[in-house]
């Protein structure tokens, strides 16, 4: 999701829960994404994670989507994007848990979120901010609402 407000166009991103990415913050935060499920599209995937994560529902029928392409993160995985122009109240309605052992072999299974927080971000903070392999889909959204 991304606005224009105050004249500064800026993106929401999403700050991963959990104990490994607790005070960690440049290069950290992405974008909401989320696993495809067999036989689902890319598009669908986005659009249901977008939702799960944040609790922010998408009118698909009256959302002009743009095409942000894909990318390969460090690790290997791939990720495709599309953005959508829209606002929200930046209250985390909704959030999505994983279980894992923590601290690292105590036998002891915690829920944590899978974001902890999202909020906007002017496009050049927000290049700091993201994980270094999703810069390209600020700079390919940057590109386009350049031409607005």
């Amino acid at each position: 999701m991304y606005r224009f407000l105050s004249g500064t166009w800026e993106v929401l991103l999403a700050h991963p829960g959990g104990p490994y990415f607790y005070n960690k913050d440049e290069g950290y935060w992405t974008i909401p994404k989320g696993e495809i499920e067999e036989g689902e599209e890319p598009f669908t995937t986005a659009i249901r994670e977008f939702s799960e994560e944040t609790g922010i529902s998408i009118e698909i029928l009256s959302c002009n989507f743009i095409d942000l392409g894909e990318v390969k993160q460090k690790g290997g995985k791939r990720i495709h994007a599309w953005a959508y122009q829209g606002n929200w109240d930046g209250i985390l309605k909704q959030k999505s848990f994983f279980d894992m052992e923590y601290p690292p072999k105590s036998g002891k299974i915690q829920r944590f979120p899978e974001i902890d927080q999202a909020k906007f971000f002017s496009l050049v903070e927000a290049k700091r901010k993201v994980n270094p392999a999703q810069v390209a889909f600020i700079e390919r959204l940057e590109s386009y609402v350049e031409t607005k």
